[in-house]
C-alpha cells in the first residue's frame, strides 16, 4: 500500500457552490426546518394532550413525527451552516454520529410504516376485533421493535463503515455523510462491507415492504367484498394518508439508490436526497 495520510475530516460540497444561491437556499431550508419542527412537535403535543387521540393510529403517528424530526435534525442544521457561513467541513467524529442517527431514524420510519399498515389491516379487515388486536401492549411492543431494529441496523452499518481506513480524497460531493460515497474514499478492501450493507438493507426493506403489501392486499380484498359504497369510501379514507406517506417515502428512496448507473446524476441524487431528508419530514404532518 502506498504511503498516505489518514483522513480526519471530510469536506461536504453541499447542494451548490454558486454564491448567489447561498442566502436564498438558506432562507428556504430555514423555513422548511421551522415548519418541520413546529409541525412534528405540534403533532406530538396535540396527540399527548388530547385523550381522544390516544388510539393506535395516533400513537404510531406521534412516533412517526418524532422520527421525522430526528432525521431532519441530523442533516438540515449542518446544511444551513454550510450555506450561511460556509462551514462545509465535518470531522470524522461528527460524520459517524450523523450517519448513525440518519440510518437509525430512516430504518425506524420504514418499520413504523409497516406497523401502521398492519394497524390499518386490523381496522379494515377485522373491525370487530380491532380493540382486542391492537391493544396498548401490542402497540408498545411494535414501536419498541421498530426502535430496536433501527438502532441495531445503524450500529451495524456505522461499525461496518467507520472501521475502514479513509486515506483517499476527502471531498464529499454531497451535503451529508452517505454510505456509497464514504466507501469510495476507503483504501481498505470494501467487498465484505458492501455485501453486509446489501444483505442488511435488503432484509429490512424486503421485510417492511412485504408487511405493507400483504396488509394492503387483504385490505383491497376486503374492500372489494363490501356492498356499501359508504363503507368503501370510509376504508379508502382510512388508508389514503398512510398510502400517500408510503408512496413518497419508498418512491424517493427507490429513485435515489436504485436508478441505473447509466442514468445516475449527482445533481438528481442530491435533489432526491434533499427531498427525503428535509421535505418528507415537513410533509408528513400535513399528510
Amino acid at each position: 500500500m502506498e504511503n498516505s495520510t489518514e483522513v480526519t475530516e471530510f469536506i461536504l460540497v453541499g447542494l451548490t457552490n454558486a454564491p448567489e444561491l447561498q442566502i436564498p437556499l438558506f432562507i428556504i431550508f430555514t423555513l422548511i426546518y421551522l415548519i418541520t419542527v413546529v409541525g412534528n412537535m405540534g403533532m406530538m403535543a396535540l396527540i399527548l394532550w388530547d385523550s381522544h387521540l390516544h388510539t393506535p393510529m395516533y400513537f404510531f403517528l406521534s412516533n412517526l413525527s418524532l422520527v421525522d424530526f430526528g432525521y431532519s435534525t441530523a442533516v438540515t442544521p449542518k446544511v444551513m451552516a454550510g450555506l450561511l457561513i460556509g462551514d462545509k467541513v465535518i470531522s470524522y467524529n461528527a460524520c459517524a454520529p450523523q450517519f448513525f442517527f440518519l440510518v437509525a431514524f430512516i430504518t425506524i420510519e420504514s418499520f413504523l410504516l409497516a406497523s401502521m399498515a398492519y394497524d390499518r389491516f386490523a381496522a379494515v379487515c377485522k373491525p370487530l376485533h380491532y380493540t382486542t388486536t391492537m391493544t396498548t401492549g401490542v402497540c408498545a411492543h411494535l414501536a419498541m421493535g421498530c426502535y430496536v431494529c433501527g438502532f441495531l441496523n445503524a450500529s451495524i452499518h456505522t461499525g461496518n463503515i467507520f472501521r475502514l481506513s479513509f486515506c483517499r480524497a476527502n471531498v464529499v460531493d454531497h451535503f451529508f455523510c452517505d454510505a456509497p460515497l464514504l466507501l469510495a474514499f476507503s483504501c481498505s478492501d470494501i467487498y465484505i462491507r458492501e455485501m453486509v450493507i446489501f444483505l442488511v438493507v435488503g432484509f429490512n426493506v424486503l421485510f417492511s415492504v412485504l408487511v405493507i403489501l400483504i396488509s394492503y392486499l387483504f385490505i383491497f380484498i376486503t374492500i372489494l367484498r363490501m356492498r356499501s359504497s359508504e363503507g368503501c369510501q370510509k376504508a379508502f379514507s382510512t388508508c389514503a394518508s398512510h398510502l400517500t406517506t408510503v408512496s413518497i417515502f419508498y418512491g424517493t428512496g427507490t429513485f435515489t439508490y436504485l436508478q441505473p448507473s447509466s442514468r445516475h446524476s449527482m445533481d438528481m441524487d442530491k435533489a432526491a436526497s434533499m427531498f427525503y431528508t428535509m421535505v418528507i419530514p415537513m410533509l408528513n404532518p400535513v399528510v
